[in-house]
């Protein structure tokens, strides 16, 4: 059990600093505003992605939301690493870019796999 727990809150950690902490300090960069404009987003979708991307990290960490809440972060980021990498490869071309978001894929599976195997559902 205590394998399960370390290998869940590691990945779960990972993704919540990735996917939540980061997003929410660097949003606005001009770097990062310009990464959304370079892959042909509008403005208003890097907001509102770091907005869901914040809100779904947050889901992830706090063990009191369980069930669907923690099934809606899981697809959410699924759906987002995605659309990524796939993304990063219709503008960019395959490369790092393309392929970091789906080693991210990896560890929210893991994430996701461990969670259920923590308590027999989604915790």
């Amino acid at each position: 059990m205590k394998k399960i727990n370390i290998i869940y809150w590691s990945t779960t950690i990972l993704i919540f600093l990735f996917e939540g902490v980061l997003p929410a300090l660097t949003s606005r960069t001009k770097m990062a505003v310009e990464g959304i404009s370079h892959l042909g987003y509008p403005n208003y979708f890097g907001i509102m992605l770091a907005v869901f991307k914040v809100t779904g990290a947050i889901v992830l960490i706090l063990p009191m939301l369980k069930g669907r809440y923690k099934e809606w972060a899981y697809a959410g980021f699924g759906i987002t690493f995605i659309s990524a990498a796939v993304s990063h490869s219709a503008v960019d071309g395959f490369g790092f870019e393309s392929v970091f978001p789906l080693i991210m894929l990896g560890v929210l599976a893991v994430s996701y796999i461990f969670s259920n195997k923590k308590v027999g559902s989604l915790a």
